[in-house]
C-alpha cells in the first residue's frame, strides 16, 4: 500500500523521478539522482482555525473540503490513502492483507502538519532499543524487528479544539483544625490530637480559554498506544502542504468532528474542575455543581507523524508505533516462555538458597 496519491507526487526538475520529503529537513529529495528542493509552500502562512458550529451544520466553505481515494482494512478498519497503481498489500496498522477498492472519502482538509523529524533508520533504532530493554521479549522478535521490512511512515489524523469557557460553581470550603481528645489505648487513657474540618458554603466563577486541545481522530490503534506517544510539540506545526506527504502515507479520520469535541469537553471539564478546587481554596473542597458556558469554539484537522511496524512472528501479530517527532515508542509487550521459565527457576533457586542460609544460622 503506497499512499502517495497522485496529488502528492512531485517530479524532480532534474530527472523527472519522484521526490520524497526528507525527515528533519524542510526538503524534498529525488529518489533517483539525489536532487533536493526546499519545501516553502505555505510555511509563512498562518494556520487558520475553522468555526466548529459551521462545520457541524455542514456549512463549511467548499474550499475547506476535499475528496481522496482510500481503502479500508477489513480487520482494523483503518482508512489509508492509496495509490491507484497499487492493488494489494498489507495494512500498515495490523499487517492484514488488503485489496484496494475505489472508495472515496470526502473530508475536511488538513490545516496543519507536524513534519517527520526522525527518518526510518532512527525510528527503527528507537524501536529495537525499546524491545532490548524488555528482557522477557523473545530474542527472535528483536532480531526480526532489527532486520525486517522497513517501518511505514504514516501521518495520523487529529483534531484540535479551541474554546472560551466561563463556569459558575457552588460548593463548600473545608478548613482543618486540631482538637484534643482522650482515647483508650492498651487499657490506658491518653490524649491525642484529632483533625476535624469546618465546612462553609461557597459560590464563585472561573474562566479559562483552551487552546489546541488535542484529540485523536482515528480508531485504528489502541488508545494506550497513541496516548503513550504524547506529548507532541505543536509549536512545530506547519501549515499543511502536500509536499510533506511525499513518500509517506496519510490516514483519513474516522472519528467525526462532534464526537471528537465530546472527548475534548471531557479534557476541558477535568481542567475546569481543578480550577474550581483551586478557587474554592481551603484545605478541602466539595463541589456541588458546575455550570459551564462554552463559546467561540474553533478547530483544526491536523496530521502528526508516526512510524509504524506490524510484524507477524510465530503466528502472532506484534504492533509498534514510534513518535516521528520525538522517538517515543509504544507497542505490544511480547513475552518469551523460555525466558519466563528461566526467571522462575532462578527465583526458586535464590529463595531456596536464602532459606538454606537462614536454616544454617539457626
Amino acid at each position: 500500500m503506497n499512499a502517495i496519491t497522485q496529488e502528492h507526487r512531485f517530479p524532480c526538475d532534474n530527472c523527472g523521478s519522484d521526490m520524497e520529503f526528507t525527515p528533519g529537513e524542510h526538503l524534498l529529495t529525488c529518489t533517483h539522482c539525489g536532487n533536493t528542493e526546499a519545501v516553502t509552500e505555505g510555511r509563512s502562512r498562518a494556520i487558520r482555525e475553522l468555526d466548529f458550529n459551521s462545520a457541524v451544520r455542514g456549512a463549511l466553505a467548499e474550499a475547506e473540503m476535499e475528496e481522496t481515494r482510500v481503502t479500508q482494512c477489513p480487520n482494523c478498519a483503518a482508512q489509508v490513502e492509496f495509490d491507484p497503481d497499487i492493488h494489494a498489500t498489507e495494512c500498515p496498522f495490523c499487517a492484514t492483507p488488503v485489496v484496494a477498492d475505489t472508495g472515496a472519502h470526502r473530508h475536511i482538509k488538513p490545516k496543519g502538519v507536524v513534519p517527520f523529524e526522525l527518518d526510518e533508520r532512527a525510528a527503527r533504532k528507537a524501536m529495537v532499543d525499546w524491545l532490548g530493554r524488555r528482557w522477557f521479549a523473545p530474542n527472535g522478535l528483536q532480531e526480526y524487528a532489527k532486520k525486517g521490512r522497513k517501518l511505514d511512515g504514516i501521518y495520523v489524523p487529529y483534531w484540535t479544539y479551541d474554546a472560551d469557557t466561563k463556569s459558575s460553581y457552588s460548593g463548600e470550603r473545608g478548613v482543618d483544625y486540631q482538637v484534643r481528645q482522650t482515647v483508650v489505648r492498651d487499657g490506658k487513657k491518653v490524649d491525642v490530637m484529632v483533625t476535624k474540618t469546618r465546612w462553609n458554603r461557597v459560590r464563585g466563577r472561573v474562566a479559562r480559554d483552551f487552546d489546541d486541545v488535542l484529540v485523536l481522530a482515528s480508531n485504528s490503534l489502541p488508545r494506550p498506544y497513541t496516548d503513550a506517544l504524547a506529548p507532541w510539540d505543536l509549536a512545530h506545526l506547519s501549515p499543511y502542504s502536500p509536499e510533506y506527504l511525499a513518500g509517506f502515507r496519510a490516514e483519513a479520520y474516522t472519528i467525526a468532528l462532534d464526537d471528537g469535541f465530546a472527548e475534548a469537553r471531557t479534557v476541558m471539564d477535568n481542567t475546569i474542575t481543578r480550577d474550581v478546587r483551586f478557587d474554592i481554596g481551603g484545605d478541602r473542597q466539595r463541589i456541588h455543581s458546575v455550570d459551564t458556558d462554552v463559546s467561540n469554539v474553533t478547530f483544526k484537522h491536523i496530521l502528526l507523524p508516526v512510524w509504524m511496524a506490524a510484524y507477524k512472528y510465530r503466528g502472532a501479530t506484534y504492533r509498534f508505533v514510534v513518535n516521528g517527532q520525538t522517538g517515543a515508542v509504544r507497542g505490544e509487550r511480547p513475552y518469551s516462555a523460555i525466558k519466563i521459565a528461566i526467571a522462575v527457576i532462578i527465583g526458586l533457586l535464590v529463595a531456596a538458597a536464602i532459606g538454606y542460609g537462614m536454616a544454617q544460622q539457626q
